[in-house]
């Protein structure tokens, strides 16, 4: 982990400021465009840590575990390397009840004794032991987070398959439908079929001039035609 001392004119005053905090994702990416790597103006990554480093005010070994012992930052372990944590607990718990009680006790009736800076010492060990403890299941977390994460992912991405699933069917059934619906290919044929009595008798009387209705005879075919189209 870095901390990143970022100089920031105001608008306002233009004094400089430092913050101990890096800029935001979206204004830290505002300084790589493209004109600014063309002319190198971007900022460089970070330097990858070999040896140790400081956050916080203190300093830490880039070969530490995530989680160190308490020999190694220098306290003195109150339970024993093989034990059960919720056990634990609950004893540091108690413990830290008890030695607060007796601070207490200390101030009300002895508050120059040379026990008060004892004591507050104890409590001060019982609670790090008790955030030692806390830390530890951190990787547990961890994993545990991450599963439920991934499980979240997985539900959303298998209903929206579902989903997808169902619109595909609706889909598939209104096309099955629609070509159930369409007229068969050969009565679409006969439809637009001229009556062949029709055409026989114009070929017989091609200079009829009795006929009483003055409607051509094509007119009776594209009639018919419509008519069985309907």
């Amino acid at each position: 982990m870095f901390i990143y001392f970022v100089l920031s004119l105001t608008m306002s005053s233009e004094t400089a400021q430092v913050s101990s905090l890096p800029l935001p994702p979206m204004q830290y990416i505002n300084f790589y465009t493209d004109e600014n790597v063309r002319r190198n103006r971007a900022p460089l990554p970070p330097r990858p840590i070999h040896d140790t480093y400081s956050m916080f005010g203190n300093a830490f070994n880039a070969d530490d575990t995530i989680i160190r012992s308490l020999e190694s930052q220098g306290f003195r372990r109150l339970y024993p390397m093989h034990f059960e944590r919720r056990r634990e607990l609950k004893k540091l718990n108690h413990s830290l009840l008890v030695n607060f009680l007796d601070l207490l006790d200390l101030l009300v009736h002895c508050p120059d004794s040379p026990k008060r800076a004892e004591k507050v010492e104890d409590l001060s060990l019982l609670f790090i032991h008790i955030h030692h403890l806390l830390n530890e299941f951190r990787p547990h977390q961890a994993r545990e987070t991450l599963r439920v994460m991934m499980e979240l992912q997985k539900r959303q991405r298998v209903e929206t398959a579902m989903r997808f699933q169902k619109h595909l069917d609706k889909v598939q059934d209104i096309l099955q439908n629609a070509l159930q619906s369409l007229p068969d290919q050969n009565e679409i044929e006969s439809n637009f079929k001229v009556p062949t009595e029709i055409l026989e008798q114009m070929e017989n009387n091609p200079n009829e001039s009795a006929n009483p209705d003055p409607c051509y005879e094509l007119d009776y075919i594209m009639c018919n035609v419509v008519d069985n189209m309907r």
